[in-house]
């Protein structure tokens, strides 16, 4: 696999974090920590909360900073309180919408099969999908890390034809590394990536495979990003807490140039 041949993605997922005016703060710090600084090796992103979505949005303006929602519905409308959809999406201008986050599937009950809905979803409203995968601690220690995944990747990409895959990034989020200040090693991250990325030869050709950016996340944060980033099969970070401060971000997306 050639990893030149793969744009590097830093995305930040702020999760239930940032009104409005704090969006507007924080995407203000990272223009102003990135200022001057060459970053068309990277796409960055930030994954807002819903209601700040416009305030990144306008903040990110004239910048490379694209703007990603944190959840989408399946359906187009309808009786889903609480829910939004990918037309209100598309309308409201983000690029991106992250799709089956670990918290996702904890705490609200998400499945693969409705990660795959969403996913068809928001590639049905011209949206790209940081798709994320990922098994919990008893899993890992059960040896079973790689059946796991594998299933995941298989059954959450169930129906999407592979010109659709050029839109969507895959994050491999080990359960037991999100918020508990525990990570992967380079060496884990990298073997877990190479085997999201064998599944994707198999369900679509290599080339496709080795065209498709897959990032780490599980408590990337700037001290340990560059290591994670050497690694030939990880191609980017999903952040979660160290993506709120714009200094340690900009670390991360410097650590991506290397």
């Amino acid at each position: 696999m050639d990893k030149a041949k793969r744009r590097a993605v830093i995305a930040g997922n702020w999760k239930m974090n940032n009104t409005a005016a704090d969006a507007t703060a924080l995407i203000n710090a990272i223009k102003a920590e990135l200022a001057g600084k060459d970053t068309s090796y990277c796409e960055i992103i930030a994954g807002v909360p819903f209601t700040s979505i416009a305030a990144a949005k306008a903040a990110a303006e004239g910048s490379n900073i694209k703007i990603s929602a944190q959840n989408i519905h399946w359906a187009e409308k309808g009786a889903f309180t609480g829910e939004i959809s990918g037309a209100m999406l598309k309308e409201a201008g983000v690029e991106y919408v992250i799709i089956g986050h670990s918290e996702r599937r904890q705490y609200f009950g998400e499945t693969d099969n409705t990660v795959n809905a969403r996913v068809k979803a928001a590639l049905a409203n011209g949206l790209k999908v940081i798709l994320c995968v990922g098994e919990v601690l008893e899993q890992r220690e059960q040896g079973i890390t790689e059946e796991i995944v594998s299933m995941q990747t298989k059954v959450d990409l169930l129906g999407i034809p592979a010109e659709e895959m050029k839109n969507i990034i895959i994050a491999y989020e080990p359960v037991w590394a999100i918020g508990t200040g525990k990570t992967a090693t380079a060496d884990q991250a990298e073997e877990v990536c190479a085997i999201i990325r064998g599944v994707l030869a198999k369900l679509y050709g290599a080339d496709v495979a080795e065209a498709t950016t897959i990032q780490y996340g599980g408590s990337m944060n700037a001290g340990n990003a560059a290591e994670l980033l050497s690694k030939k099969n990880v191609d980017g970070g999903l952040i979660g807490g160290a993506s709120l401060k714009a200094p340690d971000f900009v670390k991360i997306i410097d650590a991506a140039a290397q």
